[in-house]
């Protein structure tokens, strides 16, 4: 009986190898791991370099995000794929290319590019997980719920903090001997920079000066704005961290050299171009957290349960050579508080 049994399971086993060999196919290796593809992360960025060196733009910030991945195991086109899409600082382009990505069916959106980016992705999908960095206030935005349970697709990194904006206007109080008024570029059809004016504004009772607001929403309304100075010079400006004001970074600090306008930017990038004084957070650190909140995303991760990060670390910087220019002193009691002076 035992042999009879045998008999039957050899004669059953030839006859499904010979239908598998009728049909052209192949039995898998048991025990062989079959190879899985590399998961695919879109990034879409807003201001990269316009060189590419490699499958990724340079740059600080990109550089900092493909390390924290590399150091979390994560190397580019072996263990993750990183599909790179970027809008030369243009707005109106992030759409399609947020699209794009979602196309791509990518497994997570990275958004480097503040609230215009952050957007777009939001737009774009609301099931694909989004990690953004750089945006103000994500909550009055609409992208999360809450700091600590952002309850959708989306979280990140938010470089909102009250107490930047009250440091900036500090620094031109101190700087600048007599200054009284301070004119500020801001964008109030921006839910960011509107909660971040009204700090400003608060901050600017304390100490005692009169905040000017010059309502901007391109590049072409801040060159109207220089052009007929709205009340006329005034003694100091305050520049807000909106995107298309980094995008024309250079233009800006060209306008205002040679009006010869102390200011106060929101990043140290501003100040290492020319820039009188900043204070903000870091955005290349934040961008290196992003790749973070990328690997726990990959790993099963919900960002419905992933708190939004505030920043917990500021750059302070001054650029004695601009000072110089303008005829002012850096008092030491804000050169002893900076973590970067510019020469």
């Amino acid at each position: 009986m035992p042999g009879r049994r045998r008999a039957c399971l050899v004669s059953a086993l030839a006859l499904c190898l010979s239908i598998v060999a009728l049909l052209g196919c192949s039995l898998p290796s048991l025990g062989a791991r079959q190879p899985t593809a590399a998961p695919k992360v879109g990034v879409l960025c807003l201001v990269c370099p316009a060189t590419f060196e490699g499958p990724a733009p340079p740059g600080p910030n990109v550089a900092a995000f493909r390390e924290a991945l590399r150091a979390l195991g994560r190397v580019e086109g072996e263990s993750i794929s990183i599909i790179w899409r970027r809008a030369d600082g243009q707005n109106e382009r992030l759409g399609a290319l947020a699209e794009d990505l979602v196309k791509q069916e990518v497994a997570v959106l990275v958004t480097m590019g503040g609230s215009p980016a952050a957007a777009a992705a939001h737009q774009a999908t609301t099931t694909i997980p989004i990690v953004f960095s750089g945006v103000g206030d994500p909550v009055s935005s609409g992208y999360v719920a809450s700091y600590a349970r952002p309850g959708g697709n989306m979280t990140g990194l938010s470089n909102y903090s009250p107490e930047t904006v009250a440091k900036r206007l500090e620094g031109l109080k101190e700087a600048v001997p007599g200054v009284a008024r301070i004119a500020g570029l801001y964008s109030f059809a921006n839910p960011s920079s509107a909660r971040e004016w009204k700090d400003a504004q608060e901050a600017a009772d304390r100490l005692g000066v009169i905040l000017q607001p010059w309502d901007v929403r391109s590049f072409s309304d801040v060159e109207v704005a220089f052009q007929t100075l709205p009340g006329g010079l005034p003694d100091g400006l305050l520049v807000s961290g909106e995107p298309f004001l980094s995008t024309n970074r250079r233009r800006l600090l060209e306008l205002v050299a040679a009006r010869r306008i102390p200011a106060a930017y929101n990043l140290h990038e501003w100040v290492v171009d020319g820039g009188l004084i900043s204070y903000g957070f870091n955005l290349t650190d934040q961008n290196r957290d992003a790749a973070r909140y990328v690997d726990r995303i990959l790993k099963g991760a919900s960002p419905s349960e992933l708190p939004v990060e505030l920043p917990t670390t500021f750059d302070y910087a001054v650029n004695l050579t601009t000072a110089a220019s303008m005829g002012l002193t850096i008092p030491a009691s804000v050169l002893a508080q900076t973590t970067e002076v510019v020469k």
